[in-house]
C-alpha cells in the first residue's frame, strides 16, 4: 500500500515542472457503473460503486491542459448471486482540450490502476456470504475520455466541475487464471463531481 501511495504522489507531481501556484489541486467524487468485457463474460451485470480522490490540473493556455489524479475506484461486475469486487487506485493522465470560453473540455488519455481489492462475494445458497481471491493482476491499464464542464471564475459555483468519463481496459485482468480467458478487461463509466482548492 505504501508503494501505491508513493506512486500516486509521484504521478501528481509529474506536472511539477510548472510552478506550484499554477497548478489547480482539487478533489473528485463520483459514481461508477463498472463491468467486464471479454469472450468468457456472459450474463453479468454492472457493479455500481464510487470513486474518490485527489487531482491536479495544469492549464498550458486557453485551449489545452493536463489533469493527473490519484483516485480510489470501486469496479468489477455482478450476476447470478455473485459479486466480483475489483477496487483500484487509478492514476489518470488526461489531456484536456478546452472548448473556447464555454467551460467545457474534451478529456482523453491513458490510466494506470493499482489493484487494492480482489474479492468474489457469493450471496446465494449454502455459500452465502463467502468470499475468495481470484489473484487479479496487480496493475491494470486503460484508455478513454469524456466531457467535463467547469464552472468559470466569477460564477456562483466557481471551483466546481461536473463530468462524465468512459475508460476501457487494454490489459487483461486475470493473465494466469484458469477460470477466465486471457481477454477479460475492465470497463467503467463514471459521473464525477470535482472541486478545485
Amino acid at each position: 500500500m505504501k508503494k501505491v501511495l508513493a506512486i500516486a504522489v509521484v504521478a501528481l507531481g509529474s506536472i511539477g515542472f510548472a510552478q506550484a501556484q499554477e497548478i489547480d489541486f482539487g478533489v473528485q467524487v463520483g459514481y461508477n457503473i463498472a463491468n467486464l468485457q471479454g469472450d468468457d463474460v456472459e450474463d453479468v451485470d454492472a457493479r455500481n460503486g464510487i470513486n474518490i480522490g485527489l487531482t491536479g490540473e495544469y492549464e498550458f493556455g486557453p485551449s489545452f491542459g493536463l489533469l493527473v489524479g490519484a483516485i480510489y475506484s470501486q469496479q468489477g461486475a455482478e450476476g447470478n448471486g455473485v459479486t466480483l469486487k475489483l477496487d483500484y487506485i487509478n492514476v489518470p493522465v488526461l489531456a484536456k482540450f478546452y472548448l473556447g470560453g464555454s467551460g467545457f473540455s474534451i478529456d482523453a488519455g491513458p490510466q494506470i490502476g493499482f489493484n487494492v481489492k480482489d474479492e468474489v462475494e457469493v450471496d446465494r445458497g449454502i455459500f452465502e456470504g463467502s468470499t475468495s481471491d481470484f489473484d487479479a493482476e496487480s496493475i491494470d491499464l486503460s484508455i478513454g475520455g469524456g466531457l467535463t464542464y467547469k464552472f468559470r471564475e466569477g460564477s456562483t459555483l466557481e471551483g466546481l466541475s461536473l463530468g462524465g468519463r468512459y475508460m476501457v481496459g487494454v490489459s487483461n485482468i486475470y493473465e494466469d487464471n484458469d477460470t477466465f480467458s486471457d481477454d477479460v478487461t475492465n470497463q467503467v463509466f463514471s459521473i464525477n463531481l470535482g472541486y478545485k482548492f
